[in-house]
């Protein structure tokens, strides 16, 4: 690492930055110290509270902008009902951040995906727009860190798919210009389930050098396995729990998971009956899972609330994260690891990213790589 921090001036072709360890970032971004917020002899429902007024939750994937989009008026000021997410909601349950999904119906494809996922991108901006009091736009670690420290939610756009990027890096840099910075490797002829193809690893390099975050739910585990292996900034999983509680085809067994941690990436279990069960408890089993399998600093959530799916009992909407939390609690948490769940692990990503992306632009190039040069 410091090798690469004493040449940044230099000058290095495409490409050459595949010697660096893959998850170098994770060695040279620590997590910061934990100072305890609360007296454990306090109840875990008042304790749970104490630890999110500190460490508020970082939820992995919101759908609340396609549910919007449906609606013909909406106040998410005052509250609105017609969907899991206002803001109301979002502070009693202690939300600072949310990635507000771009995902597209799975028949768009090519340019409409393009167009669609463009609109939601200005989407996204119009709504944080409109509610000033309760929403900031945030783009990296320090802007979401700015936005609670102002009483605000902080709104990052992505993931999206990767079907909006198609087979043009040109594209993927206009999107990551209009705000984009999660990317699901999925549905595209370069990350298959076959794996990353030569054009799909040159994605991934393009994607470190802008700071754009690789989302592996729903990827193939060739691709995961390969993106673990090209990428110098760690990866999201926004919507995984553990395969071997649940067998969703979304879900992580245990190989993969031990190979994201190792990797610095975070595993975000997602608050749906489908993936980890319909109880409060199935969804900490599977986050003790996660966290046994893939380290402390592996783990996050992600209510993906607005998408249409069950949610598990008592945590129907984005006011419930404190109920989950205090589970967690009663089976004996640390605090300093549920601040890792709930918001350092997401913050680090967003830091390694953002360090990645400042060791890149460095030393490469935007490529200009299309995917008949490299994949024929």
């Amino acid at each position: 690492m410091a090798d690469l921090q004493d040449d940044l001036h230099q000058s290095t072709e495409a490409g050459e930055l595949d010697d660096l360890p893959a998850a170098f970032t994770a060695e040279v971004l620590p997590p910061e110290p934990y100072t305890p917020v609360s007296d454990p002899d306090d109840a875990p429902l008042e304790r749970a509270r104490a630890v999110l007024a500190a460490h508020p939750v970082a939820d992995g994937y919101s759908g609340l902008l396609w549910a919007l989009k449906h609606l013909p008026w909406y106040d998410l000021e005052i509250g609105e009902f017609s969907v899991d997410t206002d803001i109301p909601r979002l502070r009693e349950g202690r939300v600072g951040a949310l990635f507000a999904s771009l995902h597209l119906p799975d028949a768009l494809t090519g340019d409409r995906a393009v167009g669609a996922t463009m609109e939601q991108l200005d989407l996204v901006k119009t709504v944080v727009r409109d509610h000033p009091e309760g929403l900031r736009l945030a783009l990296d670690a320090g802007e979401a860190i700015d936005a609670r420290n102002c009483g605000r939610v902080a709104v990052l756009p992505g993931p999206a798919a990767a079907a909006a990027v198609g087979d043009s890096l040109g594209i993927l840099r206009s999107l990551y210009l209009l705000g984009l910075r999660v990317l699901t490797l999925t549905g595209v002829s370069w990350a298959s389930e076959a794996g990353l193809t030569r054009f799909g690893e040159e994605a991934v390099r393009e994607m470190n050098r802008l700071g754009v975050i690789a989302d592996l739910s729903g990827a193939s585990p060739e691709t995961v396995r390969r993106t673990f292996a090209v990428s110098k900034a760690p990866a999201l999983c926004t919507r995984s729990a553990a395969r071997a509680l649940r067998p969703h085809p979304a879900n992580l067994p245990d190989d993969l998971l031990a190979g994201l941690g190792a990797a610095g990436g975070v595993c975000m279990v997602p608050l749906t009956a489908e993936q980890t069960g319909p109880t409060v408890r199935d969804v900490a089993d599977h986050l003790d899972h996660v966290r046994d399998v893939a380290g402390p600093q592996g783990v996050g959530l992600s209510g993906t609330y607005d998408t249409g799916t069950a949610h598990p009992q008592e945590l129907g909407d984005a006011s419930c994260y404190p109920r989950l939390v205090a589970e967690l609690l009663r089976r004996g948490w640390d605090e300093a690891d549920v601040a890792l769940l709930t918001w350092g692990n997401v913050q680090r990503v967003l830091r390694g990213a953002a360090f990645t992306a400042r060791a890149f632009q460095a030393r490469r190039e935007p490529s200009t790589a299309t995917i008949a040069d490299l994949d024929g």
